[in-house]
């Protein structure tokens, strides 16, 4: 049993992770657990990182606005080791849902779209009797299937006065300007729209799933006007490691995507705001003429405030949701889920956005409260990927997945992990840019290894360019935060070699070998 009860600081923990080969999800058949089956509100957030969660610890704990997660976390169980597969968007919510892996679901980057032909959980609950619905972020480019009605953003959305496809509309296909105009702000109008429905469920007498996902806390990181003069005046602390600037710094084989970028973006969207992909809040904004160190802390404080009053709202929502299943007297049946899609850096390293296999991007924060079968106020150890979302959630609907590369984890929760849980996660991330090469990675109870290979592979999304492989490797115990790439430390090579080893047999077992690509074999 890897379950703890505890709320105040939380350093990195390791649990393990079991992989076992299996093939692309396939149906699915019921299987009766008891008589009433539960409903399942499913919420999903975008970038909005476990170190602004505020019950995960960290330097921004004390700062964060957080009550109705910190209640959902009081009334049923973190997980201190959750991870995605593929630290970017459209990927992760593939794995989420069909339960597979980015090199069996198909999605690669965030240019791939899903096969509308692939079995879901939300098609397998739909097809055990479940009414199925999605409001919000889809981001998977095809039309969601398996749902009775949807109402989502065509690709990002927008944060103000948002554009919404519903499930009676024609697919509009490429056509980023269709859609329904809602004024309003985003996060609000989502979960106004997913209570509504919850609420038009109640006497059909069967379950429901309401997969509600927000657009926060995605760049722009923008809120609401309510949220405007919340922190002001505020000075927050950094992390410790923010001033890393780059391999000089700690050894690290990739340069990353850095604060200074987003000042960067900030000043020439405040020089012409029309002309820029999108509407930051609390321009204009400037550094011009200051030190490198002094600009990038006024960067980090603005991307704190803004995405912290940008996570406020979403806490606000929560709450409405919560309050919803209370006045309807449906709380206790019903599973609640809060999970970010993945991690994203708040200023480590030197850091903005997510992508790489660095805790803070790879990590997703998630709860779940389930008053009948999960315990209240713990924590779970154990290694958990988004791969695992889909059969666990089947499973406490009584529908068992097949094929699916996740496994449930529903004893987890329970407090009686299976021996066979999962020794090491395996990631990858197949997008190829210059500043995040293409990399995958394995991690254990207490070491990471890291490849950058850096090579295209015939993905979307990606460049060519002159790359030199490189290996990082931390040991977390010593190293929670991955300051110091130990990878030529020769008192770590024999564990090293295991690690290697341990990944050949990941890619074998997981049938993600690059049989295409030969050169990959090079690299172990």
């Amino acid at each position: 049993m890897k379950l703890e009860k505890t709320f105040g600081f939380l350093l990195p923990t390791f649990g393990v992770v079991f992989s076992m080969p299996m093939q692309l999800c396939a149906k699915s058949s019921v299987v009766d657990h008891d008589g009433k089956r539960p409903n399942i509100l499913f919420i999903l957030s975008d970038d909005h990182t476990s170190q602004a969660w505020g019950v995960y610890g960290g330097v921004l704990a004390d700062y964060v606005k957080n009550d109705h997660i910190r209640r959902l976390a009081s009334e049923g169980t973190v997980l201190n080791n959750c991870f995605c597969t593929n630290s970017i968007s459209t990927p992760s919510r593939a794995a989420i849902l069909t339960g597979c892996y980015s090199h069996k679901n198909g999605v690669y980057t965030l240019a791939d779209s899903l096969d509308t032909s692939l079995p879901t959980v939300a098609t397998a609950l739909k097809q055990a009797g479940y009414h199925t619905a999605l409001i919000g972020k889809w981001h998977l480019k095809s039309q969601p299937q398996g749902f009775d009605y949807y109402s989502i953003f065509y690709d990002q959305g927008t944060y103000r006065d948002p554009l919404f496809i519903h499930s009676t509309d024609k697919w509009p296909g490429s056509n980023r300007n269709f859609g329904e105009m809602t004024p309003g702000f985003s996060t609000d109008i989502v979960a106004d729209k997913a209570i509504d429905w919850i609420k038009g469920q109640q006497g059909s007498g069967e379950p429901f799933l309401m997969c509600c996902h927000f657009k926060a806390t995605h760049e722009p990181y923008d809120y609401p006007i309510r949220m405007e003069k919340l922190y002001d005046g505020v000075v927050f602390p950094e992390p410790e490691n923010m001033m890393d600037w780059g391999a000089e710094t700690n050894g690290r084989g990739f340069v990353g995507q850095k604060l200074e970028e987003i000042g960067r973006r900030w000043e020439v969207a405040s020089q012409d705001p029309d002309k820029w992909w999108c509407r930051y809040p609390g321009l204009p904004f400037s550094t011009q003429g200051l030190q490198r160190t002094a600009a990038r802390k006024q960067i980090y404080q603005k991307l704190i405030r803004d995405y912290l009053r940008c996570g406020a709202t979403i806490d606000d929502n929560i709450g409405k949701l919560l309050q919803t299943l209370d006045e309807l007297g449906i709380a206790d049946n019903t599973i609640v889920v809060y999970v970010s899609d993945q991690g994203y850096f708040l200023g480590e390293h030197g850091f903005f956005d997510k992508r790489m296999f660095y805790e803070e991007a790879a990590r997703m924060p998630f709860v779940i409260r389930y008053p009948k079968k999960i315990p209240a106020g713990q924590r779970l150890n154990d290694l958990i990927l988004n791969v695992d979302f889909a059969p666990t959630l089947a499973d406490f609907a009584g529908v068992k997945l097949k094929d699916v590369q996740g496994q449930s984890f529903v004893e987890n929760l329970s407090g009686a992990t299976p021996k066979t849980w999962r020794k090491e996660i395996y990631y990858r991330y197949w997008t190829n840019h210059a500043v995040r090469p293409a990399h995958l990675g394995i991690r254990t109870d207490r070491y990471k290894l890291i490849l950058y290979y850096g090579k295209r592979l015939g993905r979307t999304d990606s460049d060519d360019f002159q790359f030199e492989p490189k290996w990082d490797f931390y040991d977390l115990l010593k190293d929670p935060h991955e300051d110091h790439n130990c990878y030529h430390d020769k008192a770590y090579a024999p564990i090293i070699r295991e690690m290697k080893a341990k990944l050949r047999t990941l890619r074998k077992e997981l049938a993600d070998e690059d049989e295409a690509f030969p050169v990959m074999n090079s690299f172990f």
